[in-house]
């Protein structure tokens, strides 16, 4: 997954700036990103503070570990599978 450019205090107060009524293509101008980012922030992250976006970092990463770690075990059940019927 690519790390992004901004830590997640920057993107809460970024959010935080909009919420105070700076406008989207002023924000997006003075810290060099794309509207689409910011909109993409909005909804995933609007109204966390930094130690609830923290805690979903935390879960989003442990979920993609368990995610591989089901892969590897699924596939390790299909070699087994394989070789047991190549055995009969």
């Amino acid at each position: 997954m690519k790390k992004s450019r901004y830590s997640d205090s920057q993107i809460i107060s970024i959010l935080k700036q909009a919420e105070a009524g700076t406008p989207v293509a002023e924000l997006c101008r003075e810290h060099g990103m794309s509207s689409a980012a910011f909109y993409k922030w909005r909804a995933k992250y609007g109204g966390m503070d930094a130690s609830l976006m923290k805690r979903l970092r935390e879960l989003e990463e442990e979920n993609r570990r368990l995610k591989k770690m089901y892969a590897e075990e699924r596939l390790m059940a299909e070699i087994r599978k394989e070789a047991l019927e190549g055995k009969l």
